[in-house]
């Protein structure tokens, strides 16, 4: 089986996870907690770093700590990962979906819309015209890699007071390259910024998370709250509820290897693209569409799309074809506005997000994939 995005282990990781060991600094206290927090902030360019124990966690706190709360709503994407919505109840908070643009990230042109036409700005706050609730905060996703459109979100909600939270969980090594946002990495525009280090991510500490900030305030808090808010560590005296979200140091130190190989992942993975892209658009029917412009993209999952008239297979047929041919693939995750537990929540205009959900499938892109394994799917593909 080529499978679809596994880790690449191939560095330091074991000599750092064996000092864990043998020091037994292997909960969450320990240098590499430290190093990975700084190496993080010194990659990204965010004044700090706080690591937590998933990207999910991450999300939690930022929106914690951007004051929603329970009864507000949250404008939030259809087409990602489930998780950023989940955490929006976390704090008994609800979410409204916009549609997607052409890189299945939030369509900038729509939010805009929505929050103009839709909404009413008084005393300060920003309420929705049909609810009538609180919009307390925005929180775009840069889907597989793909930059979000942002500095234009990031100016209306500075002028309706809507706290923005970027879910830069797949888009870890992504910059901007042109415009006021040059050289700033994803993750580092908004308020808060969250990254992710699943297994399938470009780096990984097998699970862990991380809070990007640029606000000394709130890095403190967000360090308090998720190491069990602890006024006197010694007495164990808590002056707030507390999380625990803290990484472990065994996970960090996998984290710090990680980092020492990431820029090496990161052409790796840019090669793999454009291997791809230039082979699979020959079949007719078949299109590895183009990265934004305005960024430099991690590429960390390559989204193919699929005309079945002219292919002649649906995402379906293709993907169980590519099964039998021991090629793991994955369609994009169910919108979220269709999933059970938020079918009656508030939507705007999703249009573009139902076609880029019919039409994607996922191929294999780890890092280590060879270009046998590459030329394997590209073979299978034309058959």
């Amino acid at each position: 089986m080529i499978p679809l995005c596994v880790p690449n282990l191939k560095g330091n990781e074991m000599l750092y996870v064996q000092e864990c060991i043998e020091t037994e600094w292997v909960s969450s206290a320990g240098k590499y907690v430290n190093q990975f927090e700084e190496k993080t902030a010194e990659f990204t360019g965010s004044k700090f770093a706080i690591a937590v124990s998933n990207g999910t966690s991450a999300l939690h706190i930022s929106l914690m700590l951007s004051g929603v709360r329970a009864g507000d709503e949250v404008i939030v994407p259809a087409l990602t990962f489930i998780a950023p919505i989940n955490v929006v109840r976390y704090l008994f908070a609800e979410p409204v979906f916009m549609d997607c643009d052409e890189f299945y990230n939030i369509d900038t042109n729509k939010t805009i819309e929505f929050i103009k036409n839709e909404t009413t700005f008084r005393d300060g706050t920003t309420f929705n015209n049909l609810t009538g609730k609180r919009i307390t905060a925005l929180m775009p996703v840069h889907v597989f890699g793909n930059a979000v459109d942002i500095e234009p979100l990031i100016d209306i909600c500075k002028e309706r007071n809507i706290k923005v939270v970027e879910d830069a969980t797949e888009s870890l090594g992504t910059f901007y390259n042109s415009g006021n946002l040059k050289n700033r990495h994803t993750g580092t525009i908004a308020d808060f910024g969250a990254l992710s280090y699943n297994g399938n991510k470009v780096i990984t500490t097998g699970g862990g998370g991380m809070i990007l900030t640029n606000n000394e305030e709130y890095a403190k808090k967000a360090k308090y709250l998720t190491t069990q808010a602890k006024d006197d560590e010694v007495r164990y005296v808590h002056g707030e509820v507390g999380y625990n979200y803290r990484l472990t140091n065994i996970q960090a130190a996998l984290g710090v290897a990680q980092m020492e190989q990431l820029e090496g992942f990161l052409k790796i993975k840019k090669h793999n693209y454009n291997y791809y892209k230039e082979q699979i658009n020959q079949i007719e029917g078949l299109f590895i569409p183009e990265t934004p412009k305005y960024a430099d993209n991690n590429n960390w999952m390559i989204a193919m799309q699929i005309d079945s008239k002219l292919y002649g297979k649906d995402r379906e047929e293709l993907m169980a074809y590519l099964g039998e041919n021991k090629i793991q693939t994955r369609p994009v995750w169910h919108l979220n506005q269709l999933q059970k537990p938020f079918a009656h929540n508030q939507t705007y205009k999703i249009e573009k997000a139902f076609e880029l959900a019919e039409n994607t499938l996922n191929i294999p892109c780890s890092t280590n994939l060879t270009k046998e394994e590459m030329d394997c799917v590209i073979n299978t593909l034309k058959k």
